[in-house]
């Protein structure tokens, strides 16, 4: 394609936006509707999904060695846990290490009774490997395998924990899926109605343009960048107001709810726009682009 073909096809394009200017605006407002909602949404999820990471990274599989086992396979097992790709880390708890924290909790108060045990330690068998996940959907596979591994007595599970955080987590991914379908018929129909205009607007001159020769995509091509245009501008808009009020939005939050706040910890600016930006521009060309096939496609016989 020529340079001057490329340039014309451009300003074609932004020409159809202003001729067809209370359409292209009244596109471009739903279009920014949209992904601000979209963005709002996506933000609200993100921090939602990270409390769950968090909360998932503090639960833990709890590995108990048979009595009378060597310390060498302990650290054998140790290294075939260190091997499983559904571990993020894990701890060795001696079990003066265990004594000494259940004596924290549960005789806090009531040290006479913790020292009537003197230096015997009831827990002498409680030597464990303390496992963390890098998913906790991951857990009942990892819990079988160890179950299988020489010289394991027990593995403990928080199988409700995990059952809970997993189905939360489903939870949001359909709750997610079905707002963006939503709210992506309702910016593509938008611009599918604003490219439909612009096409039988310009009918007669389209007609003329065939009669001496234009290419297909030469008259296809001005209605595609209309629609790109329009839906780079309807996702810009938003997503510089989300940049602005999403900081101000946290600290209204933190401050109106001190339950939500003492519960959870917000993702910064940088971190939720580190992935909103190009996903939000990424969508805002796609729907100009598939609006405007879908239009041309249907009301453009060329």
């Amino acid at each position: 394609m020529r340079i001057s073909t490329f340039f014309y096809t451009i300003k074609q394009g932004i020409v159809n936006i202003w001729k067809n200017k209370m359409f292209s605006l009244a596109s471009v407002a739903t279009m920014t509707a949209c992904i601000f909602l979209f963005g709002l949404f996506y933000m609200i999820v993100m921090n939602f999904q990270a409390m769950v990471k968090d909360a998932e990274s503090g639960v833990a599989v709890t590995v108990l060695f048979d009595h009378g086992i060597s310390e060498q396979r302990i650290e054998e097992i140790g290294e075939l846990i260190d091997g499983r790709v559904e571990v993020s880390r894990y701890e060795f708890i001696s079990s003066q290490e265990a004594w000494d924290y259940f004596r924290d909790i549960y005789f806090d108060g009531n040290e006479k009774v913790a020292e009537s045990f003197g230096a015997d330690n009831p827990l002498a068998n409680s030597a464990s490997y303390a496992v963390y996940m890098n998913d906790i959907s991951m857990q009942s596979a990892l819990v079988t395998y160890l179950e299988s591994v020489d010289g394991v007595r027990e593995v403990k599970q928080s199988a409700t924990v995990a059952n809970t955080l997993t189905d939360f987590n489903r939870l949001i991914g359909y709750i997610s899926a079905g707002v963006i379908l939503i709210l992506l018929c309702v910016a593509i129909f938008l611009i599918s109605n604003t490219i439909a205009v612009g096409i039988s607007v310009r009918r007669e001159e389209i007609g003329i343009m065939k009669l001496i020769g234009a290419t297909d995509y030469f008259v296809r091509a001005p209605f595609v960048v209309e629609g790109i245009v329009i839906g780079l501008i309807g996702a810009a808009i938003p997503l510089g107001i989300l940049y602005v009020i999403y900081g101000r939005i946290v600290t209204y939050v933190a401050e109106k709810f001190r339950f939500i706040g003492g519960m959870m910890s917000f993702l910064t600016v940088k971190e939720v726009f580190h992935t909103l930006l190009p996903v939000a521009l990424v969508l805002g060309v796609g729907i100009g682009l598939i609006g405007s096939r879908i239009t041309i496609r249907k009301h453009l016989k060329v």
